[in-house]
């Protein structure tokens, strides 16, 4: 089993970007954080790689909004609130699995089970754990 977390606010993975002469780029924003979870995986995880079938398991926390009244935001704390705000969760597997190709498996298409959940936090992070299906 392989578990990490990745701090910071949770990204989506944004769509490529076509110039006006043809030339397609993945979004600053995107390949920063690739990097970003790349780095966070090797820390803890350097030379580990999943083989087989995987499951994956991918907990988003989102940042509380600074508007949010006391009642709600310990709603918000004990998980009985949950955000309903992009980025989608289909965006943030796509995000983290892409990043993780080549260094903790081979290819994203390994995964056969995924949970991806939304909670709100104080600290804002998205927690990756990754486990072969026997």
């Amino acid at each position: 089993m392989i578990n990490f977390e990745i701090p910071g606010e949770p990204k989506s993975k944004a769509r490529h970007r076509t110039t006006k002469t043809g030339i397609a780029y993945t979004p600053k924003k995107t390949t920063e954080y690739e990097n970003w979870v790349r780095q966070c995986y090797c820390i803890k995880h350097r030379d580990k790689r999943l083989t087989g079938q995987i499951r994956a398991e991918i907990k988003a926390y989102f940042t509380i909004p600074k508007s949010t009244s006391k009642k709600k935001r310990i709603e918000m704390i004990n998980k009985n609130i949950r955000p309903t705000k992009k980025p989608d969760t289909d965006n943030i597997a796509k995000i983290v699995l892409d990043s993780l190709n080549s260094i903790a498996f081979d290819d994203d298409k390994q995964v056969v089970e995924l949970n991806v959940q939304k909670f709100y936090s104080e600290n804002p992070r998205v927690e990756v754990e990754l486990s072969e299906v026997s």
